[in-house]
């Protein structure tokens, strides 16, 4: 059996095989990460991208005014970035300090910085958050969790800081409760993390998120906004509008390959036989099917178009299936019976 093959019929051997992945495809290929460990471009009026290849967020700097300090609008703080965030806040803008930080939402990989950003800012920063972020903070023991956001957004919220302005929008639960849609309507770039991957699947179980259709949705919500630029919180590069409607492709493809497997299977007689005391492993047994059916009729064809097509494919069409038979009642031989 080839190598990808048999990584795909048991992605846990994947681990005990180097070299078994697919190439990346050159679209999936950021830009080069210097050696200081980070890349800060200007990619609009003062707005700044700042990644390190496997994370990514934006800051946005105002114009000197009437004599004061430029300010500085942080979106986010992955841990990965760390310390970085002030070198290239620095690096760009010498002598400029941060007076906003905004959550995107709860995880601690997004945000799990910002206290060393908040040492280091203005005292007394706004920290800006959806109100569900602020109570879902509250669960993390206090040792461990970001500082607490002090202005919170129900639905749509207009931040103007000197010259700059980020407008604020909650679209509804999708990757989490709490995830912002945020805007630079003046340099038409919008930030949403981890909804789409540009140039690469999404991350395994669509991105473990809470909220399945409401995640497929937002790609639709995403487009509605105007925008050139998209910044989508990992991986390598960039994004545009195409990369949003090229990952809708993919999720379709899981859609529809997932919806034919579990419509097409319908004798689990001989599982029931070959497990008659273990429902589990019935259960277990007939779902292992259905993804690896969805994933050998998807992976073929995304393999050279999305990076980690291979990687990740399973594991997303486990998460399709089960949300076909959960949210959208597609429930196949298990459904109602005459």
């Amino acid at each position: 059996m080839p190598v990808l093959q048999s990584v795909r019929a048991n992605p846990a051997a994947a681990a005990a095989a180097p070299g078994a992945y697919a190439p990346v495809p050159p679209t999936a290929i950021g830009p080069q990460i210097p050696a200081k460990g980070y890349l800060v471009q200007e990619i609009g009026k003062r707005l700044y991208w700042l990644t390190d290849g496997f994370y990514q967020i934006m800051f946005l700097v105002t114009e000197r005014h009437h004599g004061q300090g430029r300010r500085v609008i942080v979106v986010d703080a992955p841990p990965t970035l760390g310390g970085n965030i002030l070198r290239a806040i620095e690096e760009v803008a010498p002598g400029a300090r941060i007076s906003h930080l905004v959550y995107s939402h709860h995880h601690a990989d997004h945000i799990g910085a910002a206290a060393k950003l908040r040492d280091a800012s203005l005292p007394n920063p706004v920290i800006i958050a959806h109100e569900q972020t602020a109570h879902l903070l509250k669960r993390v023991p206090e040792s461990s969790r970001p500082p607490l956001p002090n202005r919170v957004v129900s639905s749509s919220y207009r931040l103007e800081v000197g010259d700059q302005v980020l407008e604020l929008h909650y679209k509804g639960p999708n990757h989490t409760p709490d995830n912002l849609f945020i805007h630079a309507p003046r340099q038409r770039v919008l930030n949403v993390v981890d909804i789409v991957y540009p140039g690469w699947v999404p991350f395994r179980n669509l991105v473990v998120s809470t909220d399945i259709p409401g995640w497929i949705n937002a790609h639709d919500q995403l487009l509605e906004f105007d925008f050139t630029t998209y910044i989508a919180g990992h991986l390598t590069r960039l994004g545009t509008r195409q990369d949003i409607k090229i990952q809708q492709e993919y999720l379709r493809d899981l859609e529809y390959y997932g919806r034919k497997a579990i419509t097409e299977f319908t004798d689990v007689g001989p599982l029931f036989a070959k497990y008659p005391d273990n429902p589990w492993a019935v259960f277990k047994e007939y779902l292992d099917i259905l993804t690896q059916t969805t994933a050998d009729a998807v992976t073929p064809a995304w393999t050279s178009r999305l990076g980690g097509a291979d990687v990740f494919t399973y594991d997303n069409a486990w998460t399709m299936v089960e949300s076909l038979r959960l949210d959208r009642g597609v429930l196949g031989p298990f459904g109602t019976r005459p």
